[in-house]
């Protein structure tokens, strides 16, 4: 059996997603507060960016995989309309039903559907836009989630890809220390589960940095690949287009 990457610990691949999800279903209910905490607010506006640099039209078909508790899925909706089409997606039934009761609150009703990234149930050529955020360090297979994300794409579609990346050298010492020390003990604080983001923090620093994911989405057959680092690359958003 092929091993990968837990965090910082080696496991069998077939272990992989099992130990992913028993960390969402850990955090589903805090997940939003606890990224509020982290982040000091700014996913809101990084995920306002990758909005605006994705650029949906009335009509268009939007995927959001690793949608979780829905805060792509909702900003896509109004901007589509009534002839578009938005999909929650996520692998985690926990961070799913987070995500879809918080859509039924707002009052709308999008297509949700647990489902694998790697093995995605739609036909080719479908959507306008995919979107990932926050979820693509946690895939098994990189390479086969971005295939199949762009599989789903039609012609002329666009994926983006926002995610943790390699912060500003300057920077990372203070990162480190706000990641390994600060960030499990808000997790244990306010979520009671410091390892979920012990894990967290290590899965960043396993991730792929900006060039390199850049070549893999490239390798996965996109094409006209951008990068643009949020937060001195604490963060980027990748832009990659299928022809």
């Amino acid at each position: 059996m092929a091993e990968t990457h837990f965090g910082f610990d080696k496991v069998d691949e077939d272990q992989k997603a099992e130990r992913v999800a028993g960390v969402f279903s850990s955090v589903a209910k805090k997940y939003d507060v606890m990224n509020d905490l982290m982040s000091a607010g700014l996913h809101r506006l990084w995920k306002k960016f990758t909005i605006e640099i994705a650029a949906p039209r009335s009509g268009e078909y939007v995927l959001d995989v690793a949608g979780g508790t829905a805060d792509l899925s909702s900003a896509f909706a109004p901007r589509v309309g009534k002839s578009g089409q938005v999909w929650l997606t996520d692998i985690n039934n926990a961070m799913l039903t987070v995500g879809r009761d918080r859509l039924l609150d707002e009052g709308r009703m999008l297509p949700v559907a647990q489902c694998d990234a790697e093995k995605l149930p739609f036909p080719d050529d479908y959507f306008d836009i995919v979107t990932v955020a926050f979820g693509l360090r946690n895939m098994t297979h990189k390479d086969a989630a971005l295939i199949e994300m762009r599989r789903v794409l039609r012609p002329g579609g666009r994926l983006l890809v926002l995610e943790f990346s390699k912060v500003a050298a300057p920077l990372a010492p203070l990162y480190d220390l706000y990641s390994f020390k600060v960030l499990p003990w808000l997790g244990q604080k306010i979520a009671g589960d410091a390892e979920s983001y012990r894990y967290l923090a290590e899965s960043i620093r396993m991730h792929p940095d900006q060039a390199a994911l850049k070549a893999l989405m490239e390798q996965s057959g996109l094409e006209k690949v951008e990068v643009f680092n949020l937060a001195a690359g604490v963060v980027a958003l990748h832009r990659g287009y299928k022809f």
